[in-house]
């Protein structure tokens, strides 16, 4: 999936490949040898070669045809006729248990469905990364910023659960809303060995799930029907399952961790409720603390240290335990190169190679490398690139990534989100037309307003407790009780000047700030 330069039958013929491929043992027997020459019909050399490239470099680009390296595949539709095609063909045919053509055109939708398909409810897998279901909520807890320690509002959590053990695969969390972007590092989390990173987070718990799926299932969000994921699952052969509308069984297992989970959160300072009888008077904008960071360590913790070791009812067992009884027969793909999985599942542009870079959200990006491109046939290449970051892009091609800069090296990294920003403000300003020095003028100019409102908060704040520091009345009265005194006569009240004096106000004594 490196370019568009495959044609539709190669691409077609590394699926089926990869398909055969998957289904062989690690060790081959003449047996495997002889079923596996007879399904790709090539010779025994070819199989072993083939086995080995594979196992190598387990995408599916790496089995195209007469080809060397990565090379992509294509759409052979319209890009929207694809996805009804695709649709149509995945939610009324393409089933786990698929019903024969002939019964579902008689006995219709409907009735097909309710023969073949597992009732609601009681989805279920065989072997961990059978089927892994992935959704976003938004967290039920205000984190803050780390420096300024004001209220930033609530994350969204992007949380991958394994059907078959219930381990918790991996999660994102962002103040970004649902995207690409979050589906694509949910599922790196996902796949990864993840000791490294536990240890990054001063986490001492295990936590052993990771590998490629066999199957995701997902609702209709638009970052799931994104062409880029679609594409990036075909070319680990994951089976994309979108949820079709009223079938909860696709759903139900990742929902009720996600509940479990923000059950969990409602004990954090800051935390929301729904019901406003829960709610009562609790301001969780006022009492947050946490920062994302800790948050994102906080649910590592609750996930393996709580989650994963609990007995669950539906496995009468624990998470952990049902993953570690049942891992060898799960036969775990990982990516050969972590970075090009991610890669491979970030959004993506199309672009022409001009002569002086690439032009992608007004800033020219270049590198030496693409010189060796220069001349090529003119065509679009796929351009994948990070949201947080658009100081680099990855150019695909068909002997693997370009990393590309861009030209003028004394730009600062911006996010995509504060180009859209720069854009609107220019918009409002009434430009018609930007380019890339207006746009990185506008966005220091926004940082520098940004950082002028921060310190100007910080100062007040700084005065305001000085002040309150130097207030002369008690906190707390600590006079001692005496024992009740006889009342006196009051005594003869005498004028006095001073108090008497119009201007005169007792208030003016005492610092109310």
């Amino acid at each position: 999936m490196s370019d568009n330069s495959a044609a539709d039958k190669d691409w077609e013929e590394a699926e089926f490949r990869a398909r055969v491929l998957a289904d062989l043992p690690e060790q081959l027997t003449d047996g495997d040898v002889a079923w596996a020459m007879q399904q790709l019909d090539v010779s025994r050399a070819t199989v072993y070669r083939l086995a080995k490239q594979f196992r190598e470099d387990a995408r599916t680009s790496a089995l195209l045809p007469n080809t060397s390296g990565p090379k992509p595949g294509m759409q052979p539709l319209d890009p929207a006729v694809e996805a009804i095609v695709s649709r149509l063909f995945r939610d009324f045919y393409a089933t786990r248990r698929k019903p024969t053509k002939t019964r579902f055109w008689r006995e219709g939708r409907d009735k097909a469905e309710r023969r073949h398909l597992a009732t609601p409810g009681v989805l279920t897998a065989s072997r961990p990364l059978d089927i892994v279901q992935i959704d976003h909520t938004r967290a039920d807890v205000t984190v803050v910023d780390p420096v300024t320690r004001h209220p930033l509002g609530r994350p969204t959590l992007t949380v991958a659960i394994d059907v078959n053990s219930r381990m918790v695969l991996g999660f994102h969390l962002s103040l970004e809303p649902p995207s690409l972007l979050s589906v694509a590092l949910c599922l790196t989390h996902a796949v990864m060995e993840k000791s490294h990173w536990l240890a990054a987070r001063g986490i001492n718990t295990d936590w052993p799930a990771q590998g490629i799926p066999r199957a995701i299932y997902v609702d209709n969000g638009a970052e799931f029907h994104a062409r880029a994921f679609g594409l990036a699952c075909s070319e680990y052969q994951i089976d994309l399952q979108h949820r079709p509308p009223g079938t909860p069984r696709y759903g139900g297992h990742v929902e009720r961790l996600i509940g479990t989970m923000m059950g969990a959160v409602h004990l954090l300072p800051g935390s929301h409720f729904s019901n406003i009888f829960e709610r009562g008077d609790l301001d969780a904008e006022a009492e947050a603390v946490m920062t994302l960071q800790e948050l994102e360590t906080w649910l590592a913790l609750e996930i393996t240290g709580s989650y994963h070791v609990r007995v669950h009812s539906a496995l009468e067992t624990t998470p952990a335990a049902a993953w570690a009884a049942h891992t060898d027969e799960a036969r775990l793909r990982m990516p050969a190169d972590l970075r090009q999985f991610l890669v491979d599942f970030l959004p993506s542009e199309q672009r022409v190679l001009q002569r002086d870079g690439f032009h992608l959200f007004h800033i020219r990006y270049w590198s030496d490398e693409l010189r060796w491109l220069m001349g090529r046939e003119s065509r679009k290449y796929m351009l994948k690139y990070d949201p947080r970051d658009l100081s680099r892009i990855f150019v695909l091609t068909g002997d693997g990534i370009i990393e590309a800069r861009p030209a003028d090296l004394t730009r600062p990294a911006i996010t995509l989100w504060e180009h859209r920003a720069a854009r609107r403000a220019l918009r409002e300003e009434g430009r018609r037309s930007v380019d890339e020095e207006l746009i990185f003028r506008t966005i220091q100019a926004q940082r520098d307003l940004v950082e002028s409102a921060e310190r100007q908060t910080k100062a007040m704040r700084r005065h305001k407790a000085r002040r309150a520091h130097l207030d002369p009345r008690p906190m707390i009265d600590v006079t001692p009780e005496s024992e009740p005194q006889k009342a006196l006569p009051a005594p003869e009240t005498k004028r006095n000047a001073l108090k008497d004096h119009p201007g005169f106000h007792v208030e003016e004594w005492y610092d109310d700030d």
